[in-house]
């Protein structure tokens, strides 16, 4: 059996965010929002439904790294109010397919967000990935918290 390339790890950040699921969802789905990774992007190819592929470019201004970063994959799981589930793949996993997963709890008028990144590279630039989730999902909390 061949030994991956990378060490992986996962990283799973959880937020209280005050709306609904349905509310919650819908956001982080709509890339017109700056709440989401969608947003913001220099190209966006954009079919959310299961199945249907994804693709933005984000151009960065980060010392020694390509300013243009495209990101892509393939939407596997979508049920509104509950869980988002996604092949995601970046130079920041070099290429290689990992997984972002968003569950939908409602927690008293509000939802627990949960976005789990699995099979992410054990290096700088996979770590770079919580930087990056820990800064649209508070983003998205602060969007709701405005209402």
């Amino acid at each position: 059996m061949n030994e991956p390339a990378f060490r992986t790890y996962e990283l799973t950040l959880n937020r209280t965010i005050p709306a609904t699921p349905e509310e919650v969802y819908d956001a982080w789905l709509d890339p017109q929002l700056p709440c989401n990774p969608w947003h913001g992007s220099k190209r966006l190819d954009w079919n959310p439904r299961v199945g249907g592929l994804w693709y933005f470019l984000h151009v960065l201004t980060s010392k020694g790294w390509p300013p243009e970063r495209p990101h892509f994959g393939r939407f596997a799981v979508l049920e509104r109010g509950k869980r988002i589930q996604l092949d995601w793949m970046s130079y920041n996993t070099r290429g290689m397919e990992s997984t972002v997963t968003v569950t939908l709890h409602p927690k008293g008028g509000e939802t627990l967000f949960s976005l789990t990144h699995a099979n992410i590279p054990d290096d700088e630039l996979g770590r770079a990935h919580e930087g990056g989730w820990a800064h649209l999902t508070g983003m998205l909390e602060q969007r709701f918290l405005k209402k």
